[in-house]
């Protein structure tokens, strides 16, 4: 049985309790700190859901356009001496979603954008532009992403074979990186490692 003296604590603990839950909308003053790691855990999940949901774009417009695409990017790939990147994949794939947020970061960007002409090619569920990816050997039943990389002239110069970025979502940006600096042409006075050149 409790003394007098410790029903006399618990009840003035408990009238503080109220009294601080009335001063902050509920929450007694203990749970404020946790009130507001939830809170910042609810914006954090907020942002990242308004993150994740733009980030699942479409990215691949309709497979019918993947030809007319093409022959646009062979005319602006010869007149600017840039290699041609062919990426095919499909607004459902998770992996395509990471890839396209990689080549779009400010550390794959530059080099992207001063040396390729991309071309995003939509297999609806591998179950179009079979013959596109027939042509520059991409077998995308074995898994997409999947890139091609063709010269300025449209010859193929290397398609991954082995599914190389189908689990994107378990590698970095820096695989996209180095697949870009691989990739990239060759100007006169410029070195195979500089990024921008």
């Amino acid at each position: 049985m409790r003394s007098a003296k410790s029903k006399k604590c618990l009840h003035r603990l408990a009238l503080r309790l109220c009294q601080t839950e009335s001063r902050i909308g509920g929450f007694p003053q203990v749970n404020q700190v946790k009130k507001m790691k939830l809170l910042a855990l609810a914006a954090l999940l907020t942002l990242a859901v308004g993150t994740a949901g733009s980030a699942t774009h479409d990215i691949y417009p309709d497979p019918a356009q993947a030809k007319v695409d093409l022959a646009a990017a062979l005319k602006t790939a010869a007149a600017t001496h840039k290699r041609i990147l062919l990426d095919f994949g499909g607004n459902w794939c998770g992996d395509c979603q990471v890839l396209d947020i990689y080549m779009h970061d400010p550390s794959n960007r530059p080099i992207l954008d001063a040396n390729f002409v991309l071309v995003h090619v939509n297999i609806g569920h591998k179950d179009e532009n079979l013959d596109l990816a027939r042509k520059y050997q991409v077998p995308v039943a074995d898994g997409v992403p999947a890139m091609a990389v063709l010269s300025e002239k449209g010859a193929l110069l290397n398609s991954q074979r082995n599914g190389q970025f189908k689990s994107m979502r378990t590698m970095s940006s820096s695989a996209v990186t180095s697949f870009l600096v691989q990739w990239k042409p060759t100007r006169p006075g410029c070195s195979a490692v500089m990024i921008t050149c």
